[in-house]
């Protein structure tokens, strides 16, 4: 089984939430290694307006791997490895440093 790391971004299959098919979508590894075949995702988007608190535009979109301009979705989600179709690149760092900030904002963390 493949292993993925933090920041790496992702084509992921998202199940709807009725779980009556999927749509394939990129997200961003969230997590540190771990054993587990289960990955925490955050996802992205390209609509890039109308953007909640801690959302944002990345500012490196394209370095990431992404054809398009991109935004980071609040959400936290966790995947098995099995749903991840292929890695598509990985955040610069300023762009990770803005997930990780996010995250702590929608989680109430320090």
């Amino acid at each position: 089984m493949p292993s993925y790391s933090k920041n790496e971004i992702i084509l992921v299959r998202y199940p709807f939430s009725a779980l009556s098919g999927v749509k394939v979508r990129p997200a961003i590894i969230v997590n540190a290694p771990h054993v587990s075949q289960d990955v925490f995702i955050v996802p992205l988007t390209s609509r890039t307006t109308s953007l909640l608190a801690g959302e944002f535009v990345l500012a490196e979109w394209a370095a990431a791997g992404l054809h398009v301009p991109t935004a980071v979705k609040r959400g936290l989600y966790t995947v098995h490895e099995t749903l991840i179709l292929k890695r598509v690149g990985r955040l610069p760092p300023t762009d990770a440093e803005q997930v990780g900030q996010s995250l702590r904002q929608w989680l109430g963390l320090p």
